[in-house]
């Protein structure tokens, strides 16, 4: 964009095969409020080489990001080894666009657009990111963090926070990003490199674990709080019936309280419970 701001996400083969997440995701932009020009500032960054043949295929700007000795190809599970070490090599390619000078909007592929986010941004924030669970106050750090959805200005503050997000992975082994940033997001460190951080009000970036109650302002909802790829997809096929149904309702109905989402259905927080996770430094296989 011309303030140099790029909209990311990243794609495995998993994700990236025909009828998956990316397609939902495309269509999202295709079908959202305003939102399909911003398909022009989106960049898929492929994590192998099927999603990278894939991407080629569906869109006009893709980047392959190739890690010597992993394979990112199939499903990750969720807090599985391979989950982790994607979402650490997420952070630090991250810290890279930063450095390189621009702003990004981080999305991962299992959220849908429904409208330009934008306008709903915080214009003095270094570092905004989505919630699974939304106090109201958008500086409170009692706020739960999801690291699948944020806006990011690059400059000193932005880099080192990365840098140091990135770092403290050693210090809590065995926790995703997201964790992480729970337990550091807090620190000191954040406060005397002066990092202003806010949180985004689930109003607007609603996802399964608190959905956006409002279908005239929801912007993005995120597939979170949900467990396998299969569960997943059915729920965001039922998401993106819902908005259709919304955007072909009359004025009169939209502004009433009677359109609301379908879902979640076989995404919550019971179904991440109803799975065995493996406990920290365990390496378990991908099944």
């Amino acid at each position: 964009m011309e303030d140099k701001t790029v909209i990311l996400t990243t794609l495995n083969e998993a994700w990236a095969a025909p009828n998956s997440v990316v397609d939902l995701f495309l269509e999202s932009f295709r079908i959202g409020d305003h939102t399909r020009p911003l398909l022009n500032h989106l960049v898929i960054i492929a994590l192998d080489e099927k999603a990278f043949s894939r991407c080629l295929a569906l869109h006009s700007h893709c980047y392959a990001l190739v890690t010597q000795g992993i394979d990112f190809s199939k499903e990750a599970y969720f807090m599985f080894p391979d989950y982790l070490k994607m979402m650490w090599r997420r952070i630090d390619f991250l810290r890279v666009v930063l450095e390189m000078g621009y702003n990004f909007v981080f999305t991962d592929a299992d959220v849908m657009w429904f409208r330009d986010p934008f306008p709903h941004f915080y214009k003095d924030t270094d570092f905004q990111i989505a919630c699974d669970h939304f106090s109201g106050k958008p500086d409170d750090v009692g706020n739960k963090p999801n690291g699948g959805f944020n806006h990011v200005r690059s400059n000193n503050k932005s880099i080192e926070f990365y840098k140091f997000w990135y770092s403290s992975r050693e210090k809590y082994p065995g926790l995703h990003d997201q964790d992480v940033l729970n337990n550091i997001k807090n620190d000191s460190f954040i406060r005397n490199i002066d990092l202003k951080m806010r949180f985004l009000d689930t109003q607007y970036f609603g996802g399964f674990c608190e959905p956006s109650k409002n279908l005239s302002e929801v912007c993005t909802m995120h597939a979170n709080c949900c467990f396998g790829l299969e569960s997943k997809l059915h729920d965001l096929r039922i998401l993106l019936q819902d908005w259709k149904k919304f955007l072909s309702s009359t004025p009169a109905q939209k502004i009433s309280s009677a359109l609301s989402w379908r879902v979640p259905q076989n995404c919550s927080l019971d179904s991440l419970r109803r799975y065995a996770l493996p406990p920290v430094n365990t390496t378990v296989e991908q099944t």
